[in-house]
Order: structure tokens, then sequence, then C-alpha cells
């Protein structure tokens, strides 16, 4: 300010200093106020550049939480170290026998009826065999016959002998008389032979019991014609006989317990709808030792004691058996398999991702299945899993309780 020159009075001079600060600041304070606008606009846009960036990261986010599906899983159970099978059984006698006739002819008598204790050796029948009687008489005499010529065939036999030293008959003579002799000989063993036939057959006109037992069955009466056992045309049993002292219960097992069920290693009970609330314990003495291709089961007896006949051969049982269960044996829900191309599946979890794995299956418990091979114990099997599960997938557990856990 001092440069410039200033006529008027001090007054004056200070105004005029006065005015030309005052130019030099308002072009600066003209800047500011855009600036300060620019800056809020800036701020503003910032601030919903920010927002957004926010909001797509959180959709980002939670369309990948909503990407990854979330799956009910259970646990598998161990199997219990033994299991207990129930299988139909069907009770037979420990030694069952048709008995028929060996000669024909009608039935004189019988002895006993159905449900007839007897005895070994105890007459059951008699069988009239008139024609029997009548070729048993026949070859008694063709015998006598044969031994009256034998008799006289020795007698020429040691007449010739004694001529033949003395030279009076030719050595022809005596080779014939010898020769006459031993055939006489044969003809007397025939005929002797043909008598013990008859003689046996007319022995079976008596049929005797063959075992201790019970008469279960009587399928003929007094005048019936009968038909010998050896005879092509038809023929009938006279009685059947059971010896029910001890039963065979037979039971056909499933393939996949075939390996644990073990003559002497197995209890059985034996369980009837006519003994409610108890139990007969049997013994499992015997397998097949095959597989029937048909059914694809063992066949297995138990023996059973019946010294009192309680049990009725023929009966229809429910065998509980107790087999040892395979090491690696589970249950699992049947919700949980997969019926593919591959086999029988199931969906796992291992480490928070899906795997699809073949698995075996083994006997089947109706709302549960054994899994003997495939599982794991650290294993989650997926419940009701859908078609597009693969191997690989990312998934969110759920665990699902399923009826009868503990809480």
């Amino acid at each position: 300010m001092a440069e410039i020159e200033v006529k008027n009075e001090k007054g004056e001079r200070d105004r005029g200093s006065i005015n030309v600060a005052s130019e030099r600041t308002r072009p600066s304070r003209r800047w500011l106020i855009p600036l300060i606008i620019v800056a809020i606009v800036a701020g503003v846009l910032i601030s919903g550049i920010r927002s957004r960036v926010k909001a797509a990261a959180a959709l980002r986010g939670v369309t990948a939480q909503i990407a990854v599906p979330s799956v009910s899983v259970v646990q598998p159970k161990r199997a219990a170290p033994a299991q207990e099978i129930i299988l139909p059984g069907n009770i037979q006698p420990f030694i069952s026998s048709p008995i028929y006739a060996r000669t024909n002819g009608y039935v004189k008598k019988w002895y006993f009826d159905i449900g007839a204790h007897v005895k070994k050796g105890q007459l059951l029948a008699i069988i009239e065999t008139p024609e029997l009687d009548q070729q048993l008489e026949q070859a008694r005499h063709n015998l006598a016959t044969a031994q009256a010529n034998l008799e006289l065939a020795r007698i020429t036999k040691e007449r010739y002998d004694g001529l033949l030293k003395k030279r009076a008959v030719s050595q022809q003579d005596a080779d014939n008389a010898d020769a006459s002799y031993r055939s006489n000989t044969t003809i007397v063993n025939s005929n002797k032979a043909n008598v013990q036939q008859f003689q046996a057959l007319v022995s079976f006109q008596k049929i005797y019991a063959p075992f201790d037992g019970v008469i279960t069955a009587r399928n003929t009466d007094i005048g019936d014609l009968i038909n010998s056992g050896s005879s092509t045309a038809a023929r009938t049993d006279l009685f059947h006989i059971s010896q029910a002292d001890t039963l065979r219960v037979y039971v056909n097992v499933p393939q996949e317990y075939s390996q644990q069920v073990k003559p002497g290693m197995t209890t059985a009970e034996i369980v009837l709808a006519e003994f409610p609330g108890r139990r007969f314990t049997g013994k499992l003495v015997r397998t097949a030792e095959a597989i029937n291709v048909t059914t694809r089961t063992l066949l297995v007896e138990v023996d059973l004691d019946n010294p009192g006949g309680t049990l009725l051969s023929g009966s229809y049982a429910e065998v509980h058996l107790k087999v040892p269960a395979a090491g690696s044996t589970y249950i699992i829900p049947v919700n949980t398999l997969i019926f593919r191309a591959k086999g029988l599946q199931v969906g796992v979890v291992r480490d928070g991702k899906l795997e699809v794995i073949n698995v075996t299956a083994g006997h089947d418990l109706g709302t549960e299945i054994e899994i003997v091979a495939g599982l794991k114990d650290t294993d989650q099997v997926v419940l009701n899993p859908p078609d597009s599960l693969v191997s690989g997938q990312q998934v969110q557990v759920v665990q699902a309780s399923l009826p009868g856990d503990s809480k």
C-alpha cells in the first residue's frame, strides 16, 4: 500500500487500503463454495457406492450360502455283537416211516389205529395170502421130488463106482452116473432156495413195527387188497409211524447269515402259537453246507427234546436264532438308500463334503436295514437323498433324530 499515491486525508487513505484488500480476497471465496459442494457430492457418491458394494457382497454371500444344499443326516448304529433272527420252522419227527406190505393179499386183521404208541417188533396187522400159500406148498413138493431124484442118483453113482473097480462097467457109464448125481444136487439146492423165498414172503403176512413210535396214519382196513411194495402197481402204505421223542426242526437261514450259523455255536429257541409265553430250547446240530439255488437259503436242523410228546410233529414254529453279528455291521434307515445303475448306494458326509458310496446290504429289518460293508463309524448318512446328489458336493449338515433315539 505504500506504493499507492494517496492525495486525500489520512482517513481517506485508510479506506482506500481496505478496499484493495477486499478485492484480493473475493476470488478465493468464490472458489471455496464450489469445492465444498463438490466435496459433499463426492462424499455422497462414495457413500452410495460403498453401500452398493456392501449390498452386492452380502448378496453374493447369501447366494453362495443358498447355493450350498442342506441335508439331514443320521449316524449309523453299530449292530449288537449277537443278534436274534426270527425264521419260520417246520417241526418233523426224528424218524418217520411208511409201512408197506412186501406181499400181495388181503388185510385179515389190524391191531393199532392212529395215535397208538407201539414198541419195536409189535404186531400191527396180518395179511391173508392164499395164492402165496399154495406157491409155497408147490415149492416144497418140488423140493421133495428133487431130493428123491438126488438120492437115486447118489445110489446109482455109488453102485457104478463099485462096478467100475471090478471092471464090470465102462468108464463112460460111471461118468454119466456121477454127472447125474451132481446135476440133481444142483436141482435140490435150487428148490431149497425157492422154498426159502416163499417162506420169506409168507413171513411178510405179519406187519411189525420197525421202531418205537406212534401211529400217525392207518390207510387200510379189513378186506382191502394189498399190493406188495415191490410191485409196479399203485401201492399204499398200510401205516405211517413216527418217532417223536426227539424232534427235528428245519429252518431255512438266509444266505447272509450262513457263515455265522455253525453247529454247536448257535442256540435256538422254538416258539409255537399254541404255547403263548413259552419257549422250547433246541440245539443246532447240522446244516446242509450248501446254499439252495432257488431260495438262496441254508437248510439248518435244530434238534428238540420232546420226551412227553408235548410238541406235535408237522407243526409250524418260529425259530429264534442268536447269531454273532459281523464286525462291520451297521443299522441305517431304509430311506437313506440310493438305487442306481452302480448298485445299492448311500450318501455320506465326510469333512463337509458329500460322497456317494456303494454299500452291501445284509438283512432287511423293515424300516431299517443292515449294512455289512461300505460304511465307517464316522460317516454321517444322508436321509431322503435327492437324485441330484453327486460326490464332492459341498453341503450343510442338519442333524436328524430318529424315532426311538434318546433326546
